[in-house]
């Protein structure tokens, strides 16, 4: 099992209004708006020249570039760059550049027709119920079977096309700073992938035109398909439906925000903002989520702490504390199936039966 570990806990809609040692660890993990957010639009950031994505080809496999050290071996790093797709909430410049500070050196708008767009990774119950991944995509078949595809009318499901997204050229110790931000290498693994640039268009196409380049994207494989072998594998802990869980308002604008703000086709845009988010609707809901994080908060901040400790100069933690994010997380979700859903209510999907008087505002 891996979960976004870092992304997880400071990834929720509000600001928890609790007072006291609860209230300051629930701002601590809810507060993402940054006051010092880059002002660095998208569109002011160069397009990646051919050259560069040609040169793609010949780079390793895997992430095995090492964060230069200052000094002399600063130098190593002039002209060394690497390609980094981005499809998630590292869309938006609010949290690539504001938040994680990254500076990319150029960008451009691309479709992976290998990789279909998820939202399968388990998050925070009552808050983040899951976020953004990929999956392994069978052009010919539209999609790789890694899970019921039920609950269409949740629209997170809905599109079959390639991945769309962005891939910034990025310095290598920007790109550890990258894999540190996004749970140190317990979350995804990082591979390549065929990538297409995108054409100027409303739509997105079925089959890409361009030229093809290879670029590093985070990768957190899904529950295995015995029918497709190749595309699917067994690395991480999954819910019982990957479909069930809806993304909250807060991660969606941000995956949203981010389209606007590089242009993606129309078609994308729309499929985006028709996506409908998890809300919650009873005041026990309300209850729920604030117990929720009083009791699961402190482990997980402790977590956060002992990682940025431990990771290496590519932003890696080690195997023992991969396992104890694991252990937290199944832990917590465990919790939440045996006693809070049933206690309390969903924590993954809008309850859209709760008599009037229950609902929150109400």
């Amino acid at each position: 099992m891996a979960t976004p570990v870092s992304q997880a806990w400071t990834s929720t809609s509000e600001p928890n209004r609790s007072t006291g040692a609860l209230g300051r660890i629930a701002q601590h993990v809810t507060n993402l708006r940054s006051s010092d957010f880059l002002e660095c639009p998208a569109t002011r950031t160069p397009r990646t020249p051919q050259e560069r994505l040609d040169a793609s080809w010949t780079e390793p496999a895997r992430g095995t570039r090492r964060e230069p050290k200052p000094g002399a071996a600063a130098a190593e790093e002039q002209g060394k760059t690497v390609l980094y797709l981005a499809y998630g909430s590292n869309l938006c410049n609010e949290t690539f550049r504001g938040m994680r500070g990254i500076r990319p050196i150029s960008q451009v708008n691309v479709m992976v027709p290998e990789l279909r767009l998820t939202f399968d990774l388990p998050g925070i119950p009552y808050r983040e119920p899951c976020f953004a991944n990929s999956a392994r995509r069978d052009p010919a078949e539209h999609r790789c079977s890694t899970g019921p595809l039920s609950h269409t009318n949740y629209h997170k499901d809905r599109w079959r096309k390639g991945m769309v997204g962005c891939v910034y050229e990025v310095t290598p110790s920007d790109y550890a700073h990258i894999i540190a931000t996004e749970g140190g290498g317990a979350s995804y693994h990082d591979i390549l992938v065929t990538c297409h640039v995108l054409p100027d268009s409303d739509t997105v196409p079925d089959s890409p035109s361009t030229p093809a380049f290879k670029a590093h994207t985070l990768f957190a494989p899904a529950i295995k398909d015995t029918s497709t072998p190749d595309l699917c594998t067994t690395d991480r802990f999954t819910r019982p439906d990957p479909s069930y869980a809806q993304p909250s308002a807060r991660y969606l604008k941000l995956i949203a925000d981010g389209a606007s703000e590089l242009s993606l086709p129309a078609e994308y845009q729309d499929y985006l903002h028709q996506i409908r988010p998890y809300t919650i609707t009873t005041k026990r809901q309300a209850i729920g989520a604030t117990l929720f994080l009083s009791i699961w908060g402190p482990f997980v901040l402790l977590f956060f702490t002992i990682t940025k400790m431990f990771q290496d100069d590519r932003g890696r933690s080690p195997k023992w504390l991969v396992l104890l994010g694991e252990m937290i997380f199944t832990s917590m979700w465990l919790n939440y199936d045996a006693v809070w859903k049933g206690s309390f209510g969903d924590g993954e999907r809008t309850d859209d039966d709760g008599d009037d008087e229950k609902n929150v505002g109400m």
